[in-house]
Parts: structure tokens; sequence; C-alpha cells
């Protein structure tokens, strides 16, 4: 795939900005190159080879328009998932006697391909998940920056080989070096259907494993687009492979063929611990799973009212919500309660809804029907037991009539054990509660089975100390405009979830994600 360079603009999901009419000229651009390949049909790509499924194809549409076909798409199955197994094993060796040096170079071009191709892998992600431009952008720009930050932290400690002591004894040579395990599974999800993909392959291949991904079933083109850069990039035959196709075949085979040494899941909590249970029943294996959040954002009567506003809004709705870091829940002290809701009302009244691809639109549609009923579900039991204080509707006016849109929605006046408090809703969805204190809010924050992000509004030293201290969640925001519980960066927040929402205690986008696809061997070297 070779798509001509354009000037590249640096975008990220904290860009606050929609007025670059550089950034506008070139995305349109990339929308009309992605618009004339929607239709066409993707292969699964094998050991280096562009190769069809042998369960047939399958159709992704897009959610902005149901009868919109991004494309057919190679449906696999086990015996083609047993292939790219087999492909990968094949090609570990070499790849792992790859200098180190020459992966990290490999991997940095496909970094510059993907930032090359911003604009046409944007637009396909817009049309694919429904994404407005800037999120797309950033994700697409997220992607080849993990790559970067990941590339750096192998470099930064010289392939993971050191020196150790030798007890002032000349003659023994100690190191501690970490080698790679072998093959790794990547199991993406939809929200992020770049990043998500990206990271975790990157990160299996720096290592000097091979990988195997499997991307959602409704995201697909995106993670087609990652390989053809890597691809371009020189990454050789059969050290990263793709497979298309359902959970129940494709899925089920990463997770059970004794032929892959770890696996990265990102996905729900049910899933992702039936996974984490599971395998590694017969021997330890790495086991990566990031399983979603319940983010609390904690406003003080001592906050900023009008930035705790803004950045609940663009933390709860960003993406219509399908963020495992979105804001979902707000506890803000009793004084000011009336105040924020109102403020974070009026700022949600003014989003505009509609076909992503329009950039008058701030929301696009959520991912599917599903999604859509577990909206409406949630909007009719709180009016039943509390107050919806804006929005709650599904869209069907005109032409939202063919996609997937709600509006988004503040709640409140319900019981603080209310599901909508606990469960992960994945839509534009936040809950607001009124609490006595700040112990109190710290409470409720931390009553979670999860633990990703989480934010506080303070102006007072003291409480933002203990919230910093207290707060049970792996990323911690304070004074946040940009988004109270959302908007990581490589090399700039790590980013990874405590208790329910991930398995290792290490996160993404840090310097010690690479070293997760890694195990230990010490070397005593006498003369």
């Amino acid at each position: 795939m070779t798509t001509e360079a354009r000037p590249r603009i640096k975008i990220t999901y904290a860009t606050l900005r929609n007025d670059n009419e550089e950034l506008h000229a070139l995305y349109e651009a990339g929308v009309v190159e992605a618009r004339a390949g929607l239709g066409a049909h993707h292969q699964n790509y094998i050991n280096g080879r562009w190769v069809d499924g042998s369960a047939g194809t399958f159709e992704a549409r897009s959610p902005i328009d149901r009868e919109m076909v991004i494309g057919t798409f190679a449906k696999g199955d086990r015996a083609d998932t047993q292939q790219a197994i087999a492909a990968a094993r094949t090609a570990a060796p070499a790849w792992r006697h790859t200098p180190w040096q020459e992966r990290l170079a490999i991997m940095r071009r496909a970094a510059e391909f993907i930032s090359e191709r911003q604009m046409r892998y944007g637009a396909d992600m817009a049309f694919e998940v429904g994404k407005n431009r800037l999120e797309a952008l950033g994700e697409v720009e997220e992607a080849a920056d993990l790559i970067r930050y990941y590339a750096q932290t192998v470099d930064d400690n010289n392939g993971y080989d050191h020196p150790m002591d030798n007890l002032g004894d000349a003659a023994v040579h100690t190191r501690s070096i970490l080698k790679p395990h072998g093959v790794f599974a990547v199991i993406s999800p939809f929200n992020f259907p770049m990043a998500l993909s990206t990271g975790p392959v990157a990160g299996a291949l720096l290592a000097g494993n091979t990988a195997v991904l499997k991307p959602a079933t409704t995201s697909p083109l995106s993670a087609v687009n990652l390989i053809h850069a890597l691809e371009d990039a020189g990454v050789p035959a059969g050290v990263v492979n793709l497979v298309m196709g359902p959970g129940e075949t494709v899925g089920e085979e990463l997770q059970s063929n004794p032929g892959i040494d770890g696996i990265v899941f990102t996905g729900s909590y049910e899933v992702g611990m039936r996974l984490f249970r599971g395998f590694s029943k017969d021997w330890p294996r790495p086991c990566i799973v990031e399983m979603g959040g319940k983010n609390p954002a904690i406003v003080s009567r001592k906050a900023d009212l009008e930035e705790a506003a803004e950045g609940i809004m663009r933390s709860a709705f960003g993406f219509g919500g399908q963020k495992c870091s979105a804001n979902s829940r707000v506890y803000v002290e009793r004084p000011v309660h009336d105040e924020l809701v109102r403020m974070l009302v009026e700022k949600t009244e003014k989003l505009t809804v509609g076909d992503p691809i329009d950039p008058r639109n701030w929301l696009g549609p959520i991912i599917d029907q599903k999604a859509v009923d577990r909206h409406q579900q949630a909007v009719s039991e709180v009016r039943r037991d509390g107050m919806v204080y804006t929005g709650g509707e599904h869209l069907t006016d005109g032409d939202l009539s063919r996609g997937f849109y709600v509006e988004p929605t503040v709640v409140g006046n319900l019981p603080a054990s209310h599901r909508v408090f606990q469960d992960e809703l994945f839509a534009p969805f936040t809950a607001v509660q009124p609490v006595d204190s700040l112990d109190e809010a710290l409470r409720l924050a931390n009553d979670s089975i999860y633990g990703l992000t989480a934010g506080v509004y303070s102006e007072d030293e003291g409480e933002v100390a203990r919230f910093l201290d207290e707060a049970q969640a792996g990323v911690l925001y304070v004074n946040r405009r940009a988004g109270a519980t959302t908007g990581a960066w490589p090399g700039v927040q790590a980013f990874g979830g405590w208790k329910g929402s991930g398995s290792t205690g290490k996160s993404g986008l840090s310097r010690y994600y690479v070293a997760q696809f890694l195990r230990e061997q010490s070397h005593t070297v006498v003369d």
C-alpha cells in the first residue's frame, strides 16, 4: 500500500481547537481517498501473504449509516488461525536473533508510514467507527507515537541487557537479560481500532516476539491499515500476522492454542476475567488484559466549576463515551452541586450530534444497535428512579435514522448504589451524585470493581494531595480542562488500570510496557 506523504500536524486527545483550516483541508483530501476505498475487499495476512479466509467473508458497515459498506473482509476460522500461529512460530527464531537495533529501525519506519498516512487512516477510522476528525486523527498519531516511544524505551535500556554485580571477583561476569517469550496473540477492540492494535503488536515485536492480531469484527479496516504500514516498513514474513473473524473461532483458537506464549486482550471485564482465569491453566503464560473502567470525577466546593464542567463534558462524551477511560460518574460537594449540574447541562446541550465526517458535528454515532439499546435501557431506569437532566433520546430524525445516534445524557437524583454508578455503559452517559464531603466522595469513587482513571477538581492543595494518595486508579488527573479522566498520551501519561481494570500493574504508554513481553534470564560466566 502506498500513499503520498503529506505535511503532518500534531493532533492529540488534548487538542482543544477545531479551527485549523490547513488541518481540515488535508483531512478532506483523506476523506476523498477513504470514500473511494469504501466497499473494497480486504484479506488476512499470514506468513507475509495476503490471503482469503477459509470461512468466506464478512461485511463491516458504518455506524454513521447502516447502508454504508466499509468493506468485505476475509473471515478466518480455527484453521486459518492455526496457520498464522505456525507462521509466527517459524519466524520467531530469526526475529529474536535480529539485533534489537535493527528491529527498532524497522518499527520506527512503520511509525513514519502511519504518520504520513494520518489523514487517510483517520478518515477510514471515522467511517469505520464514527469518530470525529480530531479523535480519529489523534488516534492515528497516537499509534505512531506508541511505536516511537516503546522503541525509545528499548533503546534507553540497551535492549534490556544490563551488567550486574560480581561481588568483587573480577573473573565473574554477570548480566541480566530480558528475552522474548515467543508468539503473542493480540485481541483488540473497536473503540481504539488502530492504537489498541498497534500498541501491543509493537510491544511484542520490539521485544523480539512475533504476533498474531485479531481485531474486532466491527473495526477491521484500521488493523488492515496497520499491517500495511508494518509490511511496507520491512517487517519480515511471519513476524506479524492478521486473522479477522469472530471471537468464537479465531479468538477461541488464540486463547487455547499451545503455540501462543502470551496474550494481550482489551475488552469487557467479563470476557477479560474469563480469559485471565483460563489462559494459564496448564502453565504460567503472560496474560495482559485491560478491562475497562467506571471512572469517577470528584468536584470539590473549592473547584473552578467552569473548568470542571468542561473537563467532565469532554471526558463523558468524547467518542460517545465509548472509551474505557470515559468519565461516567461524578461526585460533587453539595454546596456547588446545582451550579455544576447547570453548567454541565449547558455545555452538553451545545454539542452537535450527527455525521462526524462533517466538521460541524462534535459527536458522531455509537457503534451499533446493542449500544443504542444499552443507552436507552439506562435512560429508562433513570426516568423511573431519578432524573434525566438533559439528553436521553434516541435520535432518528432525517439521515440520523440511518445510523446509531443518541443524545449525550446527564442524569442524577439517584441512590449512590444505583447501577448507573456501577456498570460500564460505553455510551454518552454520565451520572452526578451530591456528596457532603471529600471523604464521602473518595469512598464512593473507590467503591467499584474498576480502577482505571479518576479526576479531581479543587483549588485546595491539601484536597488534591489526599486525592492523589487515596484514589484507587492507575491514571489520575487534577484540574484537567482537556478531560476529567481521559486523554493519555505515550510517554506523557502511563495508562493502565488497578483492580478489575488491568492484570499486570504495569501500564501502556509507559516505560515499563515493553518489559511485559519479555522474561528475565541471568547469565553468570566465570573466566
